[in-house]
């Protein structure tokens, strides 16, 4: 769905109302999106829209997938942790999962973002660089 570039600037502003010190709060999404239904301005489905969307890229920006060949233990979970909360802050949703297929390693996913340092990785690319 196409919307106008002024409902997209007002699902934005709406949007960034939302925010408490740089952080998403679910709350004042509420209390914004039902002040938005209540007064019905022009185009406010498509305002809706954008900032469902804008929510959930969000919400995908702070899921993060770990990916290893064997169980990690605790100290390997939380250095990793702590690794990925020192760059891309805090308030991330973990969730680790075994792989075999990885053969060693770790493969990372913050949102968009991939980090692939697994053995089966390496493997590929050597073998496409014959």
């Amino acid at each position: 769905m196409k919307i106008s570039k002024t409902a997209a600037a007002s699902a934005r502003r709406l949007f960034g109302l939302c925010q408490t010190n740089g952080r998403f709060d679910e709350s004042k999404l509420r209390t914004v999106i039902a002040r938005l239904i209540e007064s019905t301005p022009r185009d406010y489905k498509a305002i809706l829209a954008a900032v469902q969307r804008l929510t959930r890229l969000e919400i995908e920006r702070r899921e993060v997938t770990v990916e290893s060949a064997v169980a990690l233990d605790d100290g390997t979970r939380q250095r990793v942790v702590a690794g990925l909360a020192n760059q891309y802050g805090p308030n991330l949703v973990f969730q680790f999962q075994t792989t075999p297929e990885l053969l060693g390693g770790l493969r990372i996913r913050v949102g968009n973002d991939v980090f692939d340092g697994s053995v089966q990785s390496r493997l590929a690319r050597l073998s496409n660089a014959f």
